[in-house]
């Protein structure tokens, strides 16, 4: 058997598990029996995730990691700590990502676009490597890697670029798929899923300005320009407004993000491990994701006009289109 009965007496590594889906994931798990070892960037975040599951009672073990996902020999001396820790690994969640770096047009941007794709895809590549060894060591093993929506569907509407959350997304599908058959030739007892959620709530806006040196509380005047000029490009003028009203408002519509969104993370994380559970390699989470595969798919050549933007409106399903 594989995961049919659950994850009790299993081994599940999970990134990003300070907050939204990781941290339910986290929380899920051990509270199934499973021992968990998860790592986040944030500190304080992460140390919150170990509180909650110790609240819980869970059955599991937890044990955490601070470590930047883009950073291989981070990722290196996580997977480390692992392996001293437990002698192999049933499951590995490569959940961690952030959002930024809209545009590889303007210079300002490069940092960021860099960064988000580092945490997206490499953090993706890495720990699969990393992991690897100790994925071959149990009977049964499976990997979850969470692309997006915007792994099939590069955009979040007409007025806003979204190049490297979205090259990091599709760079995701198709590294998974790619490791289906790659698995079942050299290793047949590790399975891949690839998960894509449409929006799901979860502090992911608040947490990538956190990484990427933009905390509202803690912006620039320099940044705060910064802000204006992108407001500017998408039609907004933003000139009348108080650097502390901009502050508001990004903290507002981070909040937002997480509050407002109709999937939770602990409803996406239910759906991703039913899908371990049933072994199926492509996950699809809320009605949103459902909406933008079924229009993506029937179609294709029109996937960025104005037309099928008004077709996604019309469904509800042109929201915050971010895991």
């Amino acid at each position: 058997m594989r995961f049919e009965s659950g994850f009790a007496g299993r081994i599940a590594v999970v990134t990003g598990g300070g907050t939204g889906m990781g941290r339910e994931l986290v929380r899920l798990l051990a509270a199934d029996g499973c021992d968990v070892a998860t790592c986040d960037v944030l500190g304080d975040n992460l140390a919150e995730t170990v509180g909650l599951c110790a609240a819980d009672g869970s059955a599991g073990e937890v044990m955490s990691f601070i470590a930047d996902v883009s950073d291989e020999m981070q990722v290196l001396a996580f997977r480390d700590a692992v392996a001293k820790w437990r002698p192999h690994v049933n499951v590995l969640f490569n959940n961690a990502g952030i959002g930024g770096g809209g545009s590889v047009v303007h210079d300002e941007d490069r940092e960021s676009w860099d960064k988000t794709f580092a945490v997206c895809f490499f953090g993706v590549y890495y720990n699969t490597r990393a992991f690897m060894s100790l994925l071959l060591q149990a009977d049964v093993a499976h990997i979850v890697n969470t692309s997006s929506v915007n792994g099939f569907w590069a955009s979040l509407g007409p007025n806003t670029p979204h190049s490297a959350y979205s090259a990091a997304k599709f760079a995701v599908k198709g590294f998974s798929e790619a490791l289906i058959t790659d698995l079942q030739v050299n290793a047949p007892h590790v399975h891949v899923s690839v998960v894509m959620p449409g929006h799901i709530g979860t502090s992911i806006v608040i947490n990538s300005g956190k990484i990427l040196g933009f905390d509202p509380k803690e912006m620039t005047e320099e940044q705060l320009t910064q802000v204006r000029v992108r407001a500017g490009r998408a039609g907004l003028d933003l000139s009348g407004v108080s650097d502390e009203d901009i502050r508001v408002g990004i903290i507002a519509q981070g909040e937002a993000f997480r509050d407002a969104a109709p999937t939770s993370a602990r409803e996406a994380a239910e759906v991703m491990l039913g899908a371990v559970r049933r072994d199926e390699w492509r996950v699809l989470v809320g009605d949103d994701a459902h909406v933008l595969d079924e229009e993506v798919r029937s179609t294709p050549r029109d996937a960025y006009t104005p037309e099928f933007f008004a077709r996604l409106q019309s469904r509800n399903a042109l929201g915050f289109a971010r895991g």
